[in-house]
């Protein structure tokens, strides 16, 4: 879309930062400004800060930055576009007319969420309507009504080579467009493209704003892969989304409940539970439960009564108890997962389960006896040993008490003997912290990798001066043509540096008012975040002008010197094209 400034400068005025990285995690007012644990990483102390002045944030752990439009992009995982057009709704303004082209990556992604539409139509109609019965034969013999087919648009997929492909090529999309959605593949052999999905009842995954972005297949027989799900594509990444969170999200509780399935969510779902999700194939990853903590306080986790079950539900109590969510755990007996359950005994029976739950510290103590003769005295030294790694881990100190004088009870021992041995254990964990985040500090000096921009490592003096220099620019716009001449990109050293300083010059020669989020064409998020970062870092020590001269200085110190580091070769391969 259009970068019109006027209209981007009143949609960052309408949509303060503050308060939209409020609405997805808590923040605390420091002074004028706002602190919080990062949205994009996990953290239990809060090292991202939002300042208010120029309505920027930046993570000074993980290293994200920008304003309101890029906190957006990235929290969202939308284009520029798609979060111009998100805060507007929510802002209530109307983005202007387009007077040009969107991007390629934006077609790319529009193209893709129509033809995953088109698919989710194809495969619900093909259910009802197509030759072959079974999926939906299956989909009765699970009890499903037809409202919630209805609901969640569940299909079958023919057991075809090209159906769908024929179809989606009638409404004039290119086999490469089809492989892009991963709708398609293409034989290594015949080099002939196929339909990826035959044979399976259909689960389209939808995300927060309504977009079809991938689907999840079930084969009815006992063919390999059981499951399969879209792979990554420009508008789906498996890890970052959660079946049925697009009902969840408005679901009147603080509390989500997570199962293992789509069946078990589509289940419990129509038993009267809209606060239910599932992950995506995968045992639940970090992004998976920072998504969770922007719309609930307390999981109850509901995975299947299997090991495997048991082994994800121990994974997914550690990823929210980073990101500060609250964790239960049911435990079902007589079923194997939520949906036989409830065809068992019932939605009223499932919900006094979930209002009986296990604390997820109850549950951890319990595994701490799997295997254990807790009467034999091997047996309650090696409980103790499992336990005491738990109860350290208890971040409460009063709820920690609690959990110790319950142990203590249960293998007949003081609680003091118990206590003092947690408590050394949180010393020497303590220790062991502090001792990584020097070792991390010194890395940081000597041997740290800077994938941003790698040469700063080897030209530390140099890349500070362009930093400083970026610094200056950021604050003395108005100034710009001034400081262009003063210091052209071409004194630059290190190649993230000189890319954002043209970045710069560029964006703010054809805007008045300038903000990062301009950049989203020239610079990657990490990108911008950096840029971000150099002028957070520089809060505190303003670039004075006689700073800004004294760093011009060292550039051009180094442009003039940078003979001297050849070697013999190149400086008789530069002599030569000199004299010619």
């Amino acid at each position: 879309m259009p970068r019109n400034d006027e209209f981007l400068f009143r949609l960052r005025s309408a949509n303060p930062i503050e308060t939209v990285i409020g609405s997805y995690v808590q923040i605390i007012r420091r002074g004028r400004n706002y602190v919080c644990s990062c949205p994009f990483h996990s953290e239990k102390t809060p090292s991202c800060t939002i300042f208010t002045d120029n309505q920027s944030f930046y993570c000074f752990g993980c290293g994200a930055g920008g304003d309101v439009i890029t906190f957006i992009m990235k929290i969202e995982n939308l284009d520029f576009t798609e979060a111009v057009k998100l805060l507007a709704q929510r802002s209530g303004l109307e983005v202007p007319e387009r007077n040009s082209a969107d991007s390629k990556l934006a077609q790319r992604k529009t193209r893709i969420y129509e033809m995953n539409r088109l698919a989710a139509n194809f495969f619900y109609t093909n259910l009802f309507k197509g030759p072959n019965k079974a999926g939906l034969k299956y989909f009765v013999q699970r009890k499903l009504t037809p409202e919630t087919i209805k609901k969640y648009g569940l299909g079958f997929a023919p057991d075809s080579w090209r159906e769908l492909s024929d179809y989606l090529r009638s409404k004039g999309y290119s086999d490469e467009e089809i492989i892009d959605a991963w709708l398609g593949g293409r034989s290594q052999k015949t080099g002939k493209s196929y339909d990826m999905f035959r044979n399976r009842v259909m689960f389209p995954i939808i995300d927060l704003r309504g977009n079809i972005i991938g689907f999840g297949g079930r084969v009815l027989d006992d063919s390999q892969p059981k499951y399969l799900n879209t792979s990554q594509t420009p508008v789906f990444e498996k890890g970052s989304n959660l079946f049925s969170m697009n009902f969840a999200k408005n679901a009147e509780t603080k509390r989500i409940i997570l199962c293992e399935g789509y069946m078990d969510v589509i289940a419990v779902n129509q038993a009267g539970f809209e606060n239910v999700v599932a992950t995506l194939g995968t045992a639940i990853t970090p992004n998976q439960a920072r998504l969770i903590s922007h719309y609930a306080e307390e999981v109850i986790i509901a995975y299947d009564s299997d090991g495997a079950g048991q082994k994800a539900t121990q994974k997914a109590i550690n990823h929210f108890a980073d990101v500060g969510v609250r964790t239960r755990v049911i435990h079902m007996e007589g079923a194997k997962d939520p949906d036989e359950y409830i065809k068992k005994f019932g939605a009223d029976r499932f919900r006094m389960l979930l209002d009986d739950s296990f604390d997820a510290n109850d549950f951890m103590l319990d595994k701490c006896e799997a295997g254990l003769d807790l009467a034999s005295e091997a047996g309650k030294v090696e409980f103790l040993n499992r336990a005491s790694k738990v109860l350290a881990g208890i971040e409460s100190p009063l709820e920690r008490e609690v959990y110790i004088s319950r142990t203590s009870k249960k293998c007949d021992i003081p609680v003091q003997v118990l206590k003092t041995h947690i408590d050394d254990i949180l010393r020497r964990n303590a220790r062991s912290q502090q001792k990584r985040e020097w070792n991390n500090i010194k890395s940081s000096v000597t041997l740290r990798r800077d994938d941003v921009n790698p040469e700063a490592v080897k030209f530390k003096k140099e890349a500070k001066a362009e930093e400083s220099v970026i610094c200056y620019l950021l604050r003395h716009p108005e100034d710009l043509s001034e400081i262009e001449e003063t210091v052209p990109p071409d004194i630059f050293i290190t190649s993230f540096n000189k890319k954002a300083y043209m970045a710069l010059l560029k964006v703010m020669k054809e805007n008045e008012r300038f903000s990062v989020s301009l950049l989203s064409d020239e610079l990657t998020f990490e990108e911008t975040g950096r840029l971000t970062g150099i002028e957070a870092k520089n809060r505190e020590h303003p670039v004075t002008r006689s700073v800004f001269e004294d760093c011009v200085k060292v550039l051009k110190n180094h442009s003039s010197t940078d003979s001297n580091d050849l070697s013999d070769d190149d400086l008789q391969k530069l002599f030569k094209s000199k004299k010619k």
